[in-house]
């Protein structure tokens, strides 16, 4: 994802962290706390049913429940970002 990311293509990233997570760190994307996720408060993406969604939070674990939401909601291309911020972070920041 970074490499594309780079490449200047448009993805379809949606953070399901909490509001103190996001303002830590933040590689942007749709911002839907995983509760709102589960009470189908999807609006903001719901033109994205059709799309990648590629979803991430601090793990990998709240995004995979996110995922699993999204999908029985009619989502039909939803990608978990494994390894959630944690991993991008040590892969990706400079030390």
């Amino acid at each position: 994802m970074k490499a594309r990311q780079d490449a200047g293509e448009a993805i379809n990233l949606l953070d399901v962290r909490e509001d103190h997570e996001r303002a830590d760190y933040n590689i942007g994307g749709v911002h839907i706390p995983l509760g709102k996720i589960q009470a189908l408060q999807t609006d903001d993406i719901d033109d994205w049913k059709d799309k990648e969604v590629i979803i991430y939070c601090r793990s990998g674990n709240r995004s995979g429940i996110a995922a699993m939401f999204l999908e029985q909601s009619g989502f039909t291309n939803v990608v978990n970002l494994t390894g959630g911020m944690l991993a991008w972070r040590e892969k990706f920041e400079k030390k």
